[in-house]
């Protein structure tokens, strides 16, 4: 299944988990951020920039704004995790993983992640959202219609 035109503004982040690994699927919007896409910063400077916290585009500043779009491929069993700053900069992709094991209780694991992240931090608000995909519909589209494909036996 493909997440169709998922959007993102802003520096709280989504992550894929799959089988352990843990992928950001969004890129912060951030002063720093944009200097290190540009070459102006090192990753090293942009991790201590002052401006790491300066929003370059969120919503409701101005009339227009420039929107991240994407699709991503999801399969059964993968997590997306969306959070807040006060949990992506306190809190690393093994902790993620190791909090997101294919069993784990999703509730529980949102639990410890926001616990882990006051306990490292707790100078900015801190916030998840868990969800588990656990079945994905074959579609294919025909003229323009949406159709779902035989699934293999």
């Amino acid at each position: 299944m493909c997440i169709r035109d998922s959007a993102h503004v802003g520096d709280s982040r989504c992550y894929l988990v799959r089988r352990g690994q843990v992928t950001a699927l969004t890129r912060d919007h951030t002063v720093a951020t944009e200097q290190l896409r540009l070459g102006i910063l090192t990753g090293r400077q942009a991790a201590k920039a002052t401006t790491g916290n300066l929003l370059s585009r969120c919503l409701g500043n101005e009339m227009f704004v420039n929107v991240d779009t994407a699709d991503q491929l999801v399969t059964p069993g993968d997590v997306l995790l969306l959070c807040s700053d006060g949990l992506h900069r306190s809190v690393r992709p093994g902790d993620m993983a190791d909090a997101l094991g294919p069993r784990a209780n999703l509730e529980k694991a949102a639990a410890h992640l926001v616990s882990l992240a006051n306990k490292r931090d707790g100078s900015d608000n801190v916030s998840v959202q868990l969800i588990r995909i656990r079945a994905v519909e074959s579609v294919g589209m025909y003229r323009g219609r949406l159709y779902k494909l035989p699934t293999a036996k």
